[in-house]
């Protein structure tokens, strides 16, 4: 790296990549300022002219990638261009030139970080990604460095924006899920194929990335179970309200807590992304709107809540340039060296299978309103050594049916699946039952 000019090559222009070119320019005397660094834009990389932005005269553009990757004066490539063959084949380039990568791709990351991680250490060299997970929040950064003394107990995360607008119009103005999205379109908070948001595959992405860092371990994105928003329904939020909870889409990665520990480092995990009833009076149940929020328990610090804008132009170009300055200083590579926490090096994780996973549950079912119905559902309940915290009934809308909701407590998911299939085979109940867990925060300063 020169000592002073840094030349960056940028791939891809598009939201964030506007971003990172306003930021390099407009705030090129403070980076120069506080980092003694000269960041130059030595080439913007796009797909064709069609994708020119709209100050194209006044930048160093170009549509040949490869090009600007192989210029001796491109010290640092970013990679934002997306998806998947094409950014894995620009990022693969680089590598092996020897040249550091930055790059907010989740998705890339996810599926194939562990062997760019090797790619990078093989040609002497790094891989930068704070802004593929949480925005402009610095969860990265956190998890390598400055939680680098806790042995990390649990991860609860609203890592998606798109969601938690969605959730949070459902719930403040009783909209459907359907009108929810159209205006979280409509604010340019979803995309028009919203389906990588709203499945759950996003959050799980991001988790897979973070988790794998946190527990020093390596997970796949098919590691995590994985259910999305899009079935979710305006009477199961109204009725967690009144029970005192809100629904949020929450990531959770948490060691088992049935170990010793002197054997927690190497306890299995779980792993899933789900819409989750989180208390009222817990920090993330007041997270809204497009905003993220990441609670991390640590054996020593406790509780740690990291919050703020998880996407968008500006926050998330704030973290490639935060990766930028990390790079070209020489942290950025130093950490990569010396760390022994990317899953490169890491084993591949332990994963609790999802039907061992305990939890308390919230039941919403359609009954009909006679007598002897509820005592069936208790009883099948009961057959599976799953006791009730609460009920609460209703009168229905349907003439012939009524909700009753039903809170547990702590119950094994796989009794819990064949309890619902018994209750859904009675004849009195109308099937699907709705079934949704409740999350209780992990104890904080867990005993060593």
């Amino acid at each position: 790296m020169p000592d002073k000019t840094v030349g960056v090559a940028l791939l891809g222009c598009g939201t964030v990549g506007g971003g990172v070119v306003n930021i390099l320019r407009d705030h090129h005397d403070t980076l120069l300022r506080r980092t003694g660094l000269d960041f130059q834009l030595r080439h913007v990389a796009v797909k064709g002219p069609e994708d020119y932005p709209p100050n194209a005269a006044q930048l160093p553009m170009t549509t040949d990638a490869n090009s600007a990757i192989d210029d001796p004066d491109s010290h640092v490539v970013i990679e934002l261009v997306g998806g998947i063959t094409v950014a894995n084949a620009f990022i693969e380039r680089a590598l092996r030139l020897g040249k550091p990568v930055i790059t907010a791709n989740k998705s890339l990351l996810a599926l194939r970080g562990h062997e760019l991680f090797a790619l990078a250490r093989q040609h002497n060299t790094c891989v930068a990604f704070e802004a593929s997970v949480g925005g402009g929040i610095p969860i990265i950064d956190a998890v390598l460095r400055g939680l680098v003394a806790n042995r990390i107990d649990a991860i609860l995360g609203i890592v998606n924006g798109t969601c938690n607008f969605i959730l949070t119009q459902m719930t403040r103005h009783a909209w459907s899920y359907d009108h929810a999205l159209k205006e979280a379109q409509k604010q340019g908070f979803a995309e028009a194929n919203p389906t990588l948001d709203v499945s759950g595959r996003d959050a799980a992405q991001k988790l897979a990335i973070l988790a794998s860092l946190a527990f020093n371990v390596r997970v796949a994105e098919s590691d995590i179970h994985l259910e999305g928003i899009d079935r979710l329904q305006p009477d199961d939020i109204l009725f967690a309200k009144e029970l005192g909870y809100v629904i949020k889409l929450l990531a959770i990665a948490e060691r088992n807590p049935n170990h010793s520990p002197a054997t927690a480092e190497h306890s299995s995990l779980s792993l899933r992304v789900h819409p989750t009833l989180v208390h009222k009076d817990d920090v993330l149940a007041d997270v809204a709107g497009p905003f993220n929020a990441i609670s991390i328990y640590g054996h020593a610090l406790g509780h740690a809540l990291f919050y703020g804008r998880g996407a968008g132009r500006t926050p998330t170009a704030s973290a490639v340039v935060a990766d930028l300055v990390g790079v070209a200083l020489g942290a950025t590579p130093l950490t990569f060296k010396q760390l022994r926490t990317y899953p490169d090096l890491t084993p591949k994780a332990n994963v609790l299978p999802f039907d061992q996973l305990r939890s308390r549950y919230y039941i919403r079912l359609m009954a009909h309103d006679r007598p002897g119905v509820l005592a069936q559902v208790t009883a099948a309940l009961g057959r599976h050594a799953i006791s009730l915290s609460a009920i609460l009934q209703r009168e229905g809308r349907d003439a012939d049916h009524v909700p009753v909701v039903i809170t547990t407590h702590a119950a094994n998911e796989g009794a819990m699946q064949a309890a619902l299939a018994e209750i859904d085979a009675l004849p009195a109940i109308a099937p699907p039952t709705v079934c949704l867990r409740i999350v209780d925060p992990p104890t904080e300063f867990a005993a060593d």
